[in-house]
């Protein structure tokens, strides 16, 4: 495991406050130099620590009202690879996890509204050769999202 020290996490703290701010900024705020700055995101880039920096959006405000938590069964686990590659085509599935339990993968999707959320299940996903079922708890709202809090 990679070993983090106080200054990669206050440099983290800070980016998670704002991942558009200026190395500068940073260094100036932790009273530490641009170039440190500079040298320890690039290494906690380096050592996958810190995987990008993406915009976080508000699916509501771009139309997509309707989100869903769904469980699916495989008819053969060592499918899966071939599964999660078709996943990964269909934009609305947001997130795919592994798991242990009554699932294989369980899967995150949003949708406009009621429609295209059937469409989606039902068109998409439970087209791909391989599924067996599917399971699905609509999602009322987040109450919060969030990293780990270092």
């Amino acid at each position: 495991m990679d070993i983090i020290d106080d200054f990669d996490i206050q440099i983290l703290k800070q980016l998670e406050k704002d991942g558009r701010m200026a190395y500068s900024a940073i260094a100036t705020t932790l009273g530490i130099s641009n170039t440190m700055v500079h040298q320890r995101i690039s290494r906690l880039t380096e050592q996958g620590i810190l995987t990008g920096i993406k915009p976080v959006l508000d699916e509501k405000k771009i139309g997509y009202d309707w989100g869903a938590f769904t469980g699916i069964t495989l008819e053969k686990d060592h499918d899966s690879d071939r599964i999660i590659e078709e996943l990964k085509k269909i934009p609305e599935v947001t997130e795919c996890y592994y798991i242990s339990g009554t699932y294989t993968l369980y899967l995150k999707i949003i949708a406009k509204n009621h429609e295209h959320m059937r469409k989606v299940l039902y068109d998409k996903i439970d087209n791909i050769s391989g599924i067996a079922k599917t399971d699905s708890i609509m999602e009322l709202g987040c109450a919060f999202k969030r990293n780990i809090i270092l």
